[in-house]
């Protein structure tokens, strides 16, 4: 048959693959969050049919977070990168920096999938919901982790609550994705990040 989308009743299934199949789950299901993507939409978005999707990815659960470790590892992903830069002030910068032009980004959903979907999880998908704040409080650590690092090494003033601060930036960053979600611009949540900076303790002398 000449219609690529048509699925044949015999044969073999039609090959796929997989790492292309994953980055259109993951758009579907940062458009429209966990909960709000069916079966349906994710095999059509995919081009395979739910057995191919079962025996590939297991069930809707696993290829979610799948998914979630395929946008974690974007050339764009920002997080990580910014944890290397050699100063308390860059790391941060880079990050609330990295979000503005992330979370608005038009080429893609607004926002981020692992902060507004832990948000919009119902009960029946709570496997869902504890990887993704496992993922977000492990997120938390690391940037926790790199200020301690910043404060042994006397970036930052030996004073400074890094368990807070951490968890500030981290506060800052979720808000900045809802408010793109809400369709803030990225010249708005720089306006964000810059106020966000402010609060920065000041580099060590």
């Amino acid at each position: 048959m000449s219609d690529s989308r048509c699925a044949a009743s015999v044969g073999r299934p039609r090959a796929f693959d997989p790492e292309v199949a994953l980055e259109k789950a993951l758009e579907v299901f940062w458009r429209k969050g966990y909960d709000g993507t069916s079966l349906a939409d994710l095999t059509e978005a995919m081009g395979i049919n739910k057995p191919s999707l079962y025996s590939t990815f297991g069930n809707k659960d696993q290829l979610f977070l799948k998914a979630i470790e395929v946008y974690e590892n974007r050339p764009c992903a920002f997080f990580g990168p910014a944890l290397d830069e050699p100063t308390a002030h860059q790391v941060v910068k880079k990050m609330l920096y990295g979000a503005a032009a992330n979370f608005a980004d038009k080429s893609h959903p607004q926002g981020c999938v692992i902060i507004q979907g832990a948000l919009s999880c119902s009960e029946t998908a709570s496997t869902v919901k504890e990887a993704l704040i496992a993922r977000r409080q492990e997120g938390e650590q690391r940037v926790r982790d790199r200020l301690a690092r910043a404060q042994a090494e006397g970036d930052i003033p030996a004073t400074t609550n890094v368990g807070a601060l951490a968890r500030y930036i981290g506060t800052v960053i979720q808000g900045m994705a809802i408010q793109a979600n809400n369709g803030a611009t990225s010249e708005e949540l720089t306006e964000v990040a810059d106020l966000a900076l402010s609060a920065m303790p000041p580099i060590a002398q």
